[in-house]
């Protein structure tokens, strides 16, 4: 299990949004620190790694669960810069 230093619920939002919201929250972090998104979007499985080697952010790991409602993914994004 990734420890995170912040979580980020995207829950109901589909790509561009948990992106979009990822851009905005890791400004809020200091370098180092692990961000948690969690996210019922399969597309964040291909989208968050690509915008992390766009970014030059670290992706850390992909968690994914079975919920009641469906799939729930967590990308773990560590902020480099």
């Amino acid at each position: 299990m990734i420890q995170a230093d912040v979580k980020l619920d995207t829950l109901g939002y589909f790509c561009p949004m948990p992106i979009i919201m990822t851009l905005k929250k890791i400004k809020e972090l200091t370098v180092g620190q692990v961000l948690e998104v969690v996210s019922d979007d399969e597309g964040i499985k291909k989208d968050m790694p690509a915008w992390c080697d766009t970014t030059g952010h670290q992706m850390v790991g992909l968690e994914e669960e079975q919920a009641n409602s469906g799939m729930i993914y967590k990308a773990f994004v560590k902020k480099t810069k």
